[in-house]
């Protein structure tokens, strides 16, 4: 394996520029499309590479249960540094895997508790609470908004939050939002994507209201409001009108123009670059994994008694 067993764990720094730009430089929509395959390649690379050499670290542990051969000097030898990289990789994929079960279990448990919590309200798209807490978040599939809230707003306004919240149901953002927590988990270099996903698929929700309302002001205005009137979604990988990225940014991008719709900047400005940049870097994580899987396996099968 060498030290491609290592690069996977490395490589997500080489997203980070397309992390930054993206969210000025892309349409929402690609953007937040872009940012999430990548962070989850990138993810799933490096976490791969944890699981390889945690396998030689652990066949080099007295009674472990895996079989003695692959604790021979031609396995070791495929890591380098395998005493010190095998062992750490151990607790590493330990708290990786604790880390993305804790992220797993609180977005259920919290869709679970707002489902049961609005069976007395089955079948309605929006689900109106009469809550004199002002919130409004997108739960998959439904939209919930409470009585406090609506009351803060203009009849234009309203519009605006429910085109809002229809648009991250329909695009299924809450996905999106998972997706890049468990990814942040698995390696914390991918928290910028995270963060940057968090935003563009709010400012691609704020799109949607606009082109749906037909005045991107009542939009702009709608989220500033919310935002001094409501408190955040429940959970982070649920969305929510005004509880993510920063506000006074989104408001500013509605009071400008709409973003361009095409897809790619040109290859050669500072967004086409990292986006080539960001496409190298999990290109070359996904190869330096494969690698090393395979290498790792046909050195295991070798060393694994008949």
């Amino acid at each position: 394996m060498g030290v491609f067993v290592f690069l996977p764990l490395v490589l997500p720094l080489s997203a980070w520029p397309v992390a930054r730009l993206a969210e000025s430089r892309l349409h929402p929509r690609a953007a937040t499309r872009l940012l999430t395959a990548v962070a989850v390649v990138m993810a799933v690379c490096s976490t791969l590479c944890l699981a390889l050499l945690m396998v030689v670290g652990t066949a080099q542990l007295p009674g472990n249960p895996l079989p003695d051969g692959w604790a021979d000097p031609e396995v070791r030898e495929a890591v380098p540094q395998d005493g010190i990289a095998g062992r750490a990789a151990i607790p590493a994929l330990g708290t990786v895997a604790v880390l993305c079960g804790r992220t797993l279990h609180r977005h259920r448990r919290v869709t679970r508790l707002a489902r049961r919590a609005l069976t007395a309200l089955p079948g309605r798209e929006v689900a109106v609470l009469p809550d004199r807490t002002p919130y409004a978040y997108a739960l998959p599939g439904r939209i919930v908004v409470t009585t406090a809230l609506l009351e803060g707003l203009a009849p234009g306004e309203r519009r605006a939050l429910f085109a809002h919240e229809r648009a991250h149901v329909a695009a299924r953002h809450h996905r999106h939002l998972l997706a890049v927590h468990l990814a942040a988990r698995a390696n914390p270099f991918l928290r910028p994507l995270r963060t940057a996903v968090a935003y563009t698929a709010e400012r691609w929700a704020d799109e949607a209201a606009a082109g749906a309302v037909g005045d991107r002001r009542t939009v702009a205005r709608a989220i500033g409001r919310a935002a001094l009137l409501a408190r955040g979604a429940p959970a982070p990988t649920l969305a929510a009108l005004a509880a993510t990225g920063p506000v006074p940014r989104r408001v500013a991008a509605l009071l400008g123009p709409a973003p361009s719709a095409r897809g790619w900047p040109p290859a050669f400005t500072a967004a086409g670059l990292a986006v080539w940049g960001a496409a190298a870097g999990a290109a070359a994580s996904a190869m330096s994994s494969a690698n090393s899987a395979v290498t790792l396996f046909l050195v295991l099968q070798a060393a694994t008694p008949l």
